[in-house]
C-alpha cells in the first residue's frame, strides 16, 4: 500500500480578516463540525497525562448520539498516561494519524506508526507513551455491553496497510472498507473501520439505520447527504449522526475520499437505563 495521509485538526487560530461562515452545523439528526473549527480555543485536558491536549468531537446526547464518545489527542514528546481510563466497563480503541505510540495494554507492550490501530477490551489496564515528535491519534470509548454466550473480545492490534480493503458487492471496487475485526465476531458491540470511495464512486442509496456514526474525513472530499440537506465535506471534518439518519455520498477526486466510520452493532436495543 502506498503511503497514506491522515487529515487532522488546523489548530491555531484563523487571522481576524477571516469570514466567520463555514460548514460547521447542529441539528436533530446530525452535526457537522469542519476542520476549520478545530482550533486551539476548543480543546481540552485531562487529568492524568502529561503533555496532552484534546479535541471532544463526540459525546454521549440524550436524544442525539448516545453510545460513544470520541476524542482526537494531541501528544508532546515523552507526553502520555499510566490511567488513560478511568470509568469501569469502558472499552476503546486507537488509531494513530501521526508520529508513533507506545501502548502497554495488560503488560505487553505495542509500537503504532501511523495507519496503526489497537483495540482495548473494558476493564483492561493499559497506559501509553509518545515518543521523540508529536503524535496524534483517535480514541473511541464506548461502554462494552455484555451478551449471553460471548466473552469480551481480546486485545487486538493492526494497520490498515497490512489490510485488504473488502469491496462492496456491485461496485466494482470504487467503495470498498478497511475492517479491523471480522464482522462475525459477536463479541464485539462496536466496529471502527475505514471507508474509501474512488473518485465518482458512490454511496447510491439513503442509508436509513439504527447504527450512530462518528466519520471523520481523513484524506479527499465528497458531498454528503444528511437527513434532507446536501453538505460538502473535505479533510479534517467531522460528521456525528443519531440512528436513522438518511446518509449517502459522491466522492468528488481527484483523489480518493477517505473516512474513519463508527458504528455501534450486534447488541439488542436497550430498553431500560
Amino acid at each position: 500500500m502506498s503511503q497514506a495521509c491522515y487529515a487532522g485538526p488546523f489548530a491555531g487560530l484563523p487571522p481576524q480578516t477571516d469570514l466567520s461562515t463555514d460548514t460547521a452545523v447542529f441539528t436533530e439528526a446530525y452535526a457537522v463540525i469542519p476542520a476549520s473549527t478545530m482550533r486551539d480555543i476548543v480543546t481540552s485536558f485531562l487529568p492524568g497525562w502529561t503533555g496532552m491536549r484534546m479535541w471532544v468531537i463526540a459525546r454521549p446526547l440524550s436524544g442525539f448520539a448516545e453510545t460513544f464518545s470520541q476524542y482526537v489527542v494531541e501528544l508532546q514528546p515523552g507526553g502520555g498516561s499510566r490511567t488513560p481510563e478511568t470509568e469501569p466497563g469502558v472499552q476503546a480503541a486507537i488509531f494513530v494519524t501521526d508520529g508513533g505510540l507506545r501502548l502497554t495494554i495488560a503488560g505487553e507492550t505495542h509500537d503504532l506508526t501511523p495507519g496503526g490501530f489497537a483495540y482495548i477490551p473494558a476493564d483492561t489496564e493499559w497506559s501509553v507513551e509518545n515518543g521523540a515528535d508529536t503524535s496524534r491519534f483517535h480514541w473511541w470509548r464506548k461502554r462494552w455491553q455484555p451478551a449471553p454466550g460471548v466473552d469480551k473480545p481480546e486485545v487486538l492490534i493492526a494497520n490498515e496497510r497490512d489490510i485488504t480493503p473488502t469491496p462492496m458487492p456491485d461496485t466494482g471496487g470504487s467503495w470498498a472498507t478497511t475492517r479491523f475485526v471480522d464482522p462475525a465476531d459477536l463479541r464485539h458491540d462496536m466496529h471502527i473501520t475505514i471507508v474509501t470511495l474512488t473518485p465518482g464512486g458512490s454511496i447510491p442509496f439513503a442509508e436509513t439505520h439504527v447504527m450512530e456514526h462518528g466519520l471523520f474525513v481523513i484524506e479527499g472530499k465528497a458531498v454528503y447527504r444528511l437527513n434532507r440537506d446536501w453538505v460538502e465535506v473535505g479533510p479534517g471534518d467531522f460528521m456525528w449522526l443519531r440512528a436513522f439518519c438518511p446518509q449517502c455520498c459522491y466522492a468528488g477526486g481527484p483523489g480518493n475520499f477517505r473516512y474513519l466510520l463508527y458504528k455501534d452493532v450486534n447488541r439488542h436495543a436497550t430498553l431500560w437505563r
